[in-house]
């Protein structure tokens, strides 16, 4: 027996490169060529390979050193003769994919594959893949998608029957479908204040929900078919972590079995599901967001229990479809979180067509009775109990951590269920990333996406971090109310320095002629630099205006930037401009003094 130094060998050039993995341990057994290190430089990421058979002895590196050619690795004891430490690395750092990344095209690509030591463990598997992603929301699909345009193999492991997550199948996407019905019908009837009358309107449920299930099907199969040409290998069922190089994937039918994955890396796009309030009946007319989705009935009254984003627009639809409704809110607002003025003239027109809007109150209990559903309020002005039709749930959504089985993985879950991530997407363990709802808030698609594709990139070995200076949020109410970057709330909150230009829709010409001037266009800006710090709208299509103020932020634009571009006329994007103007002290559709 023979104790061998291993030592980084030559890097190309490459001094100081960051250990961002130890891949092995004192006393494991390697054989040549089994990956001890992973090596990030400014191209890309690397494993250095063993020279030598052994047992482990000693490490000398760890997490965070940083290496050069020569920088002793380990120390082993072999029974082979000591190799030449200082051979090279099988492809020069420029050519070498990340830890896990194996092309499926070596042609297409230009990158050798990886040897079959790099996929890591030893545990019994069925199959293996470069890339696992559990999950196929907005996430999942975009970071599967991604990778494999990069030549990485990969595998899309999801629960549901069709691809697209919560968002494409019971979220965004058939939410978005009703809230256009619904806004055909509140635009018909205000018609009628200006001449034009189309009578009340004739709902065929079934007719609906077929047509709201043909957009999912169109984007859901689009996504089969994108998958398909990428050659992602898709397989339907619940993954859950074994070990850090292994998920087990059980059929959805629960009589299939198990498939177990063994994986190089691993994408975890397993997202969130809607939290459940403690203490309630188990009764059918309780519904979730899901649930509220199918339509189950609209006649009678509806308690919508949670005044955010996802309440609201359900009330939206519900409320345009014929069912009377009510709103409870815990907190003093709607849509806490939001500037109170942009929520403002959205609670002046819901305060007109709903039945009560309680906000400050809590729902105590329910009790599931034959006539209905009886809710007790609690709450300095909380009415006397109330029998209601239906009830839904919409109080916000949890996080997925703890239901993938991540400890096996060594994966950390916080307490709330997130998964702790850096600027990479990587959690704790580094060649498994974490992406979208899962990772942290904002729980939004747009966001999610984002960092998929940073992710996918990552693995590839790509020099990519999520570094969004903002993410715009939006509500699909009537009003529309769309905000990004710094809010009043935050700035008084962090003592931020700002000062904003207004502009009221009343001003519009083209709000005038769409017989929607309640809105309102605001932006914040930098006291000194006059730099846009942040905006919110609040009005038609305010979720497609916003998103010329992120792109300004994003570009570090200042007010003269945004005014001196010139904008059709007339549209309500004008507002943007407008506000800008008011800033700066320049707008002429108004009359503002000078102080």
């Amino acid at each position: 027996m023979s104790r061998i130094d291993l030592a980084v060998p030559d890097l190309g050039g490459f001094k100081d490169v960051p250990v961002i993995d130890v891949l092995v341990a004192a006393g494991d057994s390697i054989e040549v060529d089994a990956p001890l290190i992973t090596l990030e430089t400014e191209k890309a990421s690397m494993d250095v390979p063993a020279a030598a058979a052994g047992k482990v002895l000693e490490l000398l590196v760890k997490r965070g050193d940083k290496v050069s050619a020569g920088t002793l690795i380990a120390r082993i004891e072999s029974a082979d003769p000591a190799p030449n430490i200082a051979a090279s690395l099988p492809e020069t750092p420029a050519a070498q994919p990340a830890a896990g990344a194996q092309s499926r095209s070596d042609s297409a690509s230009g990158v050798a594959p990886r040897s079959a030591a790099a996929a890591g463990r030893d545990e019994p598997a069925d199959r293996s893949t470069a890339l696992l992603v559990l999950g196929s929301g907005p996430a999942g699909y975009t970071a599967a998608f991604r990778a494999a345009d990069l030549g990485l193999q990969t595998t899309l492991v999801e629960r549901w029957e069709s691809l697209g997550g919560v968002c494409l199948n019971v979220g965004c996407i058939p939410s978005k479908a009703l809230l256009h019905a619904a806004k055909v019908i509140e635009d018909a009837d205000a018609m009628s204040a200006h001449g034009i009358s189309f009578g009340a309107p004739s709902i065929d449920l079934p007719q609906l929900r077929a047509w709201k299930t043909s957009v999912v099907k169109k984007l859901t199969g689009g996504l089969k078919v994108l998958a398909k040409q990428r050659k992602v290998e898709v397989l339907q069922g619940t993954g859950r972590f074994v070990s850090a190089h292994v998920v087990e994937v059980t059929g959805a039918s629960g009589a299939s079995g198990a498939t177990r994955i063994r994986f190089e890396q691993c994408i975890i796009a397993a997202g969130s599901e809607a939290l459940r309030l403690p203490g309630l009946p188990d009764d059918p007319r309780i519904m979730d967001s899901t649930g509220a989705l199918e339509l189950p009935e609209l006649a009678g009254r509806l308690l919508i229990i949670g005044g955010g984003i996802i309440g609201l627009e359900m009330a939206c639809v519900y409320s345009a479809l014929g069912s009377r409704v009510s709103v409870v809110e815990l907190l003093p607002q709607l849509m806490p979180g939001c500037d109170a003025d942009l929520v403002r003239p959205l609670e002046k027109r819901i305060r007109a067509r709903y039945e009560q809007i309680l906000t400050g109150t809590k729902v105590a209990r329910i009790d599931a009775l034959p006539e209905g559903l009886r809710v007790t309020f609690a709450g300095d002005k909380a009415p006397a109990p109330q029998v209601f039709d239906r009830a839904l749930v919409a109080v916000g959504r949890v996080p997925n951590g703890a239901l993938i089985g991540a400890a096996a993985a060594g994966v950390e879950v916080s307490d709330s269920g997130f998964i702790p991530v850096d600027k990479q997407l990587r959690t704790n363990v580094p060649h498994i990333f974490a992406v979208g709802d899962i990772a942290r808030p904002p729980l939004l698609a747009h966001k999610a996406s984002h960092e998929a594709k940073a992710a996918a990139e990552v693995a590839a070995g790509h020099k990519t971090s999520f570094d969004a200076r903002v993410i715009p949020s939006v509500a699909y109410t009537d009003p529309e109310i769309a905000w990004v970057g710094l809010t009043e709330i935050e700035a008084q909150a962090q003592r931020v320095a700002f000062k904003k230009g207004v502009f009221p829709w009343l001003a519009s010409g083209r709000s005038l002629s769409l017989g929607r001037d309640e809105g309102f266009t605001k932006l914040l800006f930098d006291p000194e630099t006059h730099r846009i710090l942040g905006g919110g709208i609040v009005g038609t299509n305010a979720g497609e205006l916003v998103s010329e103020i992120a792109l300004a932020i994003e570009m570090g634009a200042d007010a003269s930037d945004i005014g001196l571009t010139i904008h059709p006329h007339p549209t309500l994007s004008e507002s943007v401009a407008f506000a800008a103007d008011a800033f700066e002290g320049t707008l002429t559709d108004l009359y503002t003094p000078r102080k």
